[in-house]
């Protein structure tokens, strides 16, 4: 008999739709959305993060674990982890079901297979020496002694890259080798959705135009007069590129297709991420997840 409270996950790479599926399965079930997109987490970062996807307000559902750090703000993976717990066990004491919505495989793993974070505090020497490298170089020396998290990782996630050598030099171990699975700590229903990739990258780059049409050029100004394009946070696919354009450093159209380009390698790295899990039940549409939503949470009834 179990005696794990459930856990629904929804996710899928960037402008698949998890967004909006999940808002509608918690809308017509009684849940609670806990965010797992590490970018959604900064305030004043909306049109480039997405979060003008959905009008949040439209399905008046609590939304957890969201603009709840400035961007100049340090959030960890263990920080995540913590409130990310804390707040599914909430949800769960007034009785209504958790859903975790995002993109961010990190995100998703440390809370669905109880991962244990490395333990090594960062160390400012390491990354002030790291820093001053570019991320081609940065991601070649990572392949080198940890492939695995290079791959995971991608050639163009200064910040993790950078965290990632950082515990390899700081522990003598692979950055990979020190997340290991724990207990569970939840009965996990873990939804993705499918995508055909030609017709995924048509989206995000329709995606792309909207933003920019809705404001993204004055949203990466008005973040400008308060942060340092050199910041993990405004480093992030739209605000570096729109970044270079404010500076003349490159033109808008350029701009605009560089975005488009980033988001599309994002989203390979995502499913790349995700097909590594066979746990994940793939869906095409809000049907078969709904169908996969009741049968799950009924079962889980019936158990406890």
């Amino acid at each position: 008999m179990s005696t794990l409270q459930s856990l629904i996950v929804i996710l899928g790479p960037t402008a698949s739709g998890k967004t909006e599926m999940g808002f509608k399965l918690a809308k017509k079930y009684n849940g609670e959305i806990i965010n797992a997109d590490s970018r959604q987490i900064y305030r004043e970062m909306d049109i480039g993060t997405g979060k003008t996807d959905i009008q949040y307000s439209i399905f008046n559902i609590p939304v957890h674990l969201i603009n709840i750090k400035n961007p100049n703000q340090k959030f960890s993976l263990s920080q995540y982890k913590k409130i990310a717990i804390k707040t599914i066990n909430n949800i769960h004491k007034k009785n209504k079901i958790p859903i975790l919505v995002g993109g961010t495989g990190l995100y998703i793993s440390t809370i669905v297979d109880n991962l244990e974070i490395p333990k090594a505090a960062p160390n400012k020497k390491i990354r002030e020496r790291l820093e001053k490298h570019t991320e081609k170089y940065l991601f070649k020396k990572l392949k080198k002694i940890d492939l695995k998290s290079a791959k995971t990782i991608g050639e163009n996630n200064k910040r993790k890259l950078i965290r990632a050598l950082e515990v390899c030099e700081i522990t003598g171990k692979p950055f990979s080798s020190q997340q290991i699975k724990g207990e569970p700590l939840f009965n996990v229903l873990q939804i993705g959705i499918k995508t055909d990739r030609e017709k995924l990258y048509k989206k995000i780059d329709e995606r792309v135009d909207e933003m920019i049409r809705i404001g993204l050029i004055k949203e990466t100004k008005k973040l400008s007069k308060k942060y340092s394009f050199d910041l993990p946070a405004m480093s992030g696919i739209g605000y570096r590129e729109i970044g270079q354009y404010l500076q003349n450093k490159i033109a808008l159209e350029e701009a605009i297709q560089k975005i488009k380009f980033r988001t599309h390698q994002y989203a390979r790295r995502q499913m790349t991420w995700f097909k590594r899990d066979g746990r994940i039940e793939w869906v095409e549409n809000y049907s078969e997840a709904e169908k996969l939503f009741v049968s799950v949470i009924a079962r889980n009834e019936v158990e406890r």
